[in-house]
């Protein structure tokens, strides 16, 4: 999805919570310009040793100073680690230059019967490539139960992120993508 949402003539992109680099090495991959943001040093030093062509940054997304803006900016599985999801997705937007995207991936609380149906298939879902495929697993802290539902998501990304799309997806994801107008607006 990340890569899908790519705006046309991009040549930048920011990987919030950039963990092991996966997702920065695949932005690298048709990208010339990429930065890896991560609070993890040790994390950022692996990542950084295996792929030397992106620029790695040990910081806060929140207030560190890039000193300019990104044609892309991507966070997989990291807004629901940050204090304040309406500032996270404002702090995104931010980080975004006019016409560039945002593409959140994260993980919310079920609180509705389709949620938990949702949970459940996910539950088995989980289940089913832990038996039949290698799982690869993180090295980042893990923040369960997420703080956020996804109704509260959903709403704080259409009210800070305004013509954002969503989609819900088992095993506790979801997708929020914006593309920020060519002329910033005031939000």
């Amino acid at each position: 999805m990340v890569l899908e949402a790519i705006p046309n003539g991009a040549v930048s992109a920011l990987d919030v919570g950039a963990g092991d680099g996966l997702l920065a090495a695949e932005l690298r991959a048709v990208l010339p310009d990429v930065t890896g943001l991560d609070l993890d040093p040790d994390v950022l030093h692996r990542a950084a040793a295996e792929h030397r062509d992106i620029n790695w940054i040990h910081g806060d997304a929140m207030t560190f100073d890039f000193g300019r803006t990104f044609d892309m900016v991507a966070s997989v599985a990291t807004v629901h680690h940050l204090p304040n999801l309406a500032d996270a997705f404002g702090r995104l937007a931010d980080l975004t230059s006019p016409g560039g995207a945002v593409v959140v991936i994260g993980l919310a609380r079920p609180a509705s019967l389709r949620d938990h149906a949702m949970g459940i298939v996910g539950a088995v879902q989980h289940q089913w490539y832990t038996r039949t495929r290698n799982v690869w697993t993180h090295s980042a802290p893990t923040v369960w139960p997420p703080p956020h539902t996804y109704k509260e998501v959903r709403d704080c990304a259409a009210a800070i992120l305004p013509g954002s799309t969503w989609k819900q997806f088992s095993m506790w994801r979801y997708a929020v993508t914006w593309q920020k107008p060519e002329i910033d607006s005031v939000r």
